[in-house]
């Protein structure tokens, strides 16, 4: 429901009446994750996808129906082979969908569409599975752990549900907890949907060459907020990156050691010239981050291990280098070693494998439910 925040706050504040489809769990091999909506409003309108196309006519007439009876309900689509014109996921998976019609009375609701609209992190749990009473019941929750709502539970269970939802917000995450009725850590009674509305993610691109230019398009496309940065003045200016969020001129060892990151933000090292790379790459591998790589050919790959080892990287930490930076596509072209750069990140992100899709046995779709703690960058 997050994704569309600024639509539905819009809504919301000329007062129209509207239902929202929210995927909230998938099996198999499904085209949108749990987080995807569509919105329907009294009026007919139609926002967002929850499939792709393959139901969202069955989940529209779902809104509309929600908009009559006000009821919230949880209702599953998957593949029909009795029937190929039934209603149903031609890809073969299988999502549940809660439809819920919007009430502004519920402040964790109108709260959560407010403060995502207007950039703000906040987390959204919902009730997506358990008792009748308590389904779509939710709480708002904020980075700092205050929060509006509540699921009225057990005394214990929001206080879980906001624990749970400021983990995931923390790590910019969607997913579904499973938690027991009582409020316990424990798989029980109820599931929950918590979703995270953060600011971009983001890329930091360091070397103000022509392969950067193509990659801060492709980083822009990828919804990342990009930085470049670049100790040559010369180089880093806005003609050669009308695209990029930021340009940056100074020494990028210092610049990344002064800069906000977090464990979502992406660091793309494309200078290739050891007086920038050792020092940036001796802090950027002790950083929480999602991804260092380094551009360069296997000789520099291999001389600057030697030059990190000698300047205190541990083996460690090395482990977590990209370099050569990049997925084997091929690429030639500064726009095709984007697309390797940018598919490495995606596989880095999702737990790909980078392999061809064709003859493999691997899922396609990640399953993307935290059942426990989240994992701690190294």
């Amino acid at each position: 429901m997050l994704d569309l925040a600024a639509h539905l706050h819009a809504w919301a504040e000329e007062g129209r009446d509207f239902a929202v489809a929210t995927v909230v769990a998938v099996g198999g091999s499904a085209p949108r994750p749990p987080g995807a909506a569509l919105a329907v409003s009294a009026d007919g309108t139609a926002i967002g996808s929850v499939s792709g196309g393959c139901v969202e006519g069955a989940v529209y007439d779902l809104c509309r129906q929600a908009l009559q009876d006000r009821e919230t309900r949880v209702e599953r689509f998957g593949y029909s082979d009795e029937d190929a014109f039934a209603v149903g996921l031609t890809c073969g998976g299988t999502i549940d969908i809660m439809v819920t019609p919007y009430d502004a009375g519920r402040p964790a609701q109108a709260a959560a569409l407010s403060a995502a609209a207007h950039g703000e992190p906040v987390a959204l749990a919902r009730v997506v599975h358990g008792p009748a009473d308590l389904l779509g019941r939710a709480v708002l929750v904020r980075p700092d752990g205050t929060h509006e709502g509540g699921l009225d539970g057990h005394p214990d269970l929001d206080r879980t549900a906001i624990a749970r939802a400021r983990a995931l917000l923390e790590a910019g995450r969607t997913g579904t907890v499973e938690v027991s009725e009582d409020g316990s850590h424990c798989p029980g009674g109820l599931t929950l949907l918590v979703e995270s509305a953060v600011p971009p993610a983001r890329m930091i691109v360091f070397g103000a060459i022509d392969f950067a230019a193509a990659l801060v398009r492709a980083g822009k496309f990828l919804g990342y907020h990009v930085t470049v940065c670049d100790a040559r003045p010369v180089f880093a200016t806005r003609t050669r990156f009308p695209e990029a969020d930021e340009i940056v001129v100074d020494w990028p060892h210092r610049y990344l050691a002064g800069t906000d990151t977090d464990a979502r933000t992406v660091l793309c090292v494309l200078t290739h010239d050891a007086k920038f790379d050792i020092p940036l790459l001796t802090e950027a591998l002790r950083l929480p981050v999602a991804y260092v790589g380094a551009m360069g050919s296997r000789r520099t790959h291999e001389d600057r291990n030697r030059r990190l080892r000698e300047a205190g990287v541990s083996e460690r930490e090395l482990a977590r280098l990209r370099s050569p930076i990049g997925l084997d596509l091929g690429a030639r072209t500064p726009e095709e070693t984007a697309v390797s750069i940018a598919a490495e990140i995606v596989a880095a992100r999702h737990g790909g494998t980078g392999r061809p899709l064709t003859g493999a046995d691997t899922p396609i779709h990640r399953d993307e439910r935290a059942p426990g703690p989240l994992p701690q960058p190294v």
